[in-house]
């Protein structure tokens, strides 16, 4: 590409991003949003982070894990046990990093 084909394109691109992102800031007075989309929208972050996550846990190199013996299957499941006995997220973060980090240093799953 051309020098100024990639000043363009950035430009552009940074036009389109300042315009989507600032899109509820610029009306004066805020925007109606249905009941139903507001309730849909609770559930945005969690299904984002499921989405970020869940191949994170199940895929290596691209592909589906092939043996049980991968440190972040008892790792994932120490994480929600200790998150669903005390729904705090610091303890469910060291929870499962406390499984993770021995089977895989120690163990090299």
């Amino acid at each position: 590409m051309e020098t100024w084909e990639v000043v363009v394109t950035v430009l552009g691109l940074t036009v389109i991003t300042v315009l989507t992102r600032s899109f509820f800031m610029l009306p004066e007075r805020e925007l109606p949003l249905p009941e139903w989309l507001r309730r849909g929208l609770r559930y945005a972050p969690l299904a984002a982070l499921g989405a970020v996550l869940a191949p994170e846990v199940v895929m290596r190199n691209g592909a589906l894990i092939a043996t049980l013996a991968d440190a972040r299957l008892p790792a994932v499941a120490a994480a929600m046990a200790y998150y669903f006995w005390r729904r705090g997220i610091l303890g469910t973060i060291v929870a499962g990093m406390a499984v993770y980090l021995p089977l895989h240093l120690g163990l090299g799953w």
